[in-house]
């Protein structure tokens, strides 16, 4: 019997896009390309957070308006969007609030002075408003996540395909310095061909998964309703589903190197998972047995294990661990027929270049620094002070750089949507692997062929 886990499609009825598109396959390499704009006007869904972040960047730039926002957190985001609003803008610029509900985000995308929007919202609600986005005229930049299902990944594509208009995925792990630094070095022949890659999340959420509900992060063990933050909506996933749920911060930067969707693209999939005791075990560490929440079964394993294979015979091990002590850790790994880089101790082996005795015998493999500065993208070089201060060690500006500049320059997103479905695929493929015992998963060509002829854009200069 084929059992089949539980998802929210009832939230994507309305703005389904099955089916469409189907028509719109030429291999045009101007199919997603905008029309050119000096100034980019935008508008933000979602300014918790991670949507503040983005505010603020857009706030700084000379190439960007922001036009108006939309959350309907008036308690606690949306007083901080607009005191930063005050702060840059003064009085010279008056920036539309869609504060009333949850659907109110649809007045924001009726505008006419919005080209483009950023979603930074609840996972399950990514989907429906890029779609939403993409019906309206009005380009998308999407935050990561999971998809619940495979159609869902499929309405991304359809809808996109059928209105011309592009979805950009903000995966900001891409743009890393030293993961940049070794798809440089990667794209120089450093480590020969490549044969296997590892990567994956592996990032204590404990204390983002809990607060005290006056707190964004920790203090507590509450989740849901009286929490506040990622606590309200993200420990959820972890209640409801055994799964990857985060899996593009490793396959991301993998699929760069590897050329995903073009020239290459991912075959299967396998996923194990842990039983689940993290998060039961926090709960009782930090109040007791007998508070509610200590009753509460989650079904997230503490660590899923995901093995892939690609067309082009590389294998990929992917990690998600959320609800350990850890130290944080991508757990990145490349390993050519000429030597490896691993995350962990920044750790690099050359074939006749490295010192192997030395790793063998102290255990401390030569350090991947010493390589970095030779090897150092040429988008850090020339960004380097623009992106500093920005979150994620820089990594925030260069993604925003490149939504923006691509818009201005009316040309192909460096990460598009047939990246963005093949990540968001990844979570519901794994829980059906998990759910089944760890059977193959055959991951889907969202491109339906087309990666046989597109050609790698990302990273290839020092432009965006």
């Amino acid at each position: 019997m084929n059992k089949q886990p539980l998802h929210r499609r009832s939230f994507l009825k309305n703005t389904a896009a099955a089916g469409i598109g189907l028509s719109m396959l030429g291999s045009s390499a101007k199919l997603f390309a905008n029309e050119k704009k000096p100034k980019v006007r935008i508008g933000l869904i979602g300014v918790g957070a991670r949507g503040l972040s983005h505010l603020s960047l857009c706030l700084h730039r000379d190439d960007v308006d922001v036009v108006a926002f939309a959350d309907p957190d008036t308690a606690y985001t949306v007083p901080k969007a607009r005191d930063m609003i005050t702060k840059v803008y003064g009085g010279k610029r008056k920036v539309a609030e869609y504060t009333n509900g949850p659907e109110d985000y649809l007045n924001l995308l009726k505008r006419d002075d919005v080209d483009a929007v950023i979603i930074a919202t609840p996972w399950e609600w990514h989907s429906i408003m890029a779609i939403a986005a993409m019906k309206a005229g009005k380009t998308p930049a999407v935050e990561v996540c999971g998809a619940s299902d495979i159609q869902e990944c499929w309405e991304l594509v359809n809808t996109s395909e059928a209105t011309g208009v592009q979805v950009f995925g903000m995966e900001n792990v891409c743009y890393r310095r030293d993961v940049m630094a070794v798809l440089n070095m990667a794209r120089q022949g450093l480590f020969g061909e490549l044969t296997h890659l590892q990567g994956g999340y592996q990032h204590d959420l404990r204390a983002v998964k809990f607060n005290n509900g006056k707190q964004y992060y920790g203090g507590g063990v509450e989740f849901g309703e009286n929490a506040l933050s990622e606590a309200k909506w993200r420990t959820n996933h972890s209640v409801h589903r055994n799964a990857d749920l985060y899996p593009s911060h490793g396959l991301g930067p993998i699929g760069n190197l590897i050329n995903m969707n073009r020239g290459n693209r991912l075959m299967t999939i396998t996923s194990v998972a842990t039983k689940s005791r993290g998060l039961h075990k926090y709960i009782v560490d930090n109040s007791s047995e007998s508070h509610p929440n200590a009753k509460v079964r989650f079904k997230l394993g503490d660590i899923v294990s995901s093995l892939m294979t690609t067309s082009n015979g590389e294998t990929i091990m992917l990690s998600h661990d959320t609800n350990s002590p850890r130290p944080y850790s991508l757990n990145f790994r490349v390993q050519g027929t000429n030597g490896l880089w691993m995350d962990d101790q920044d750790s690099i082996y050359i074939e006749k270049k490295s010192p192997f005795d030395e790793w063998e015998k102290t255990g401390k493999p030569e350090d991947a620094n010493s390589y970095f500065g030779k090897y150092d993208h040429p988008l850090w070089k020339r960004y380097a002070s623009d992106a500093k201060g920005a979150g994620h060690g820089g990594m925030d500006w260069y993604v925003l750089n490149s939504f923006v500049e691509s818009i201005k320059r009316g040309t192909p997103y460096q990460l598009d949507v047939y990246d963005m479905a093949t990540w968001y695929a990844i979570t519901p493929l794994s829980e059906q692997s998990i759910l089944e015992g760890g059977s193959v998963q055959y991951i889907p060509d969202f491109t339906r062929g087309r990666w046989m002829n597109r050609k790698p854009i990302f990273g290839l200069d020092d432009q965006y």
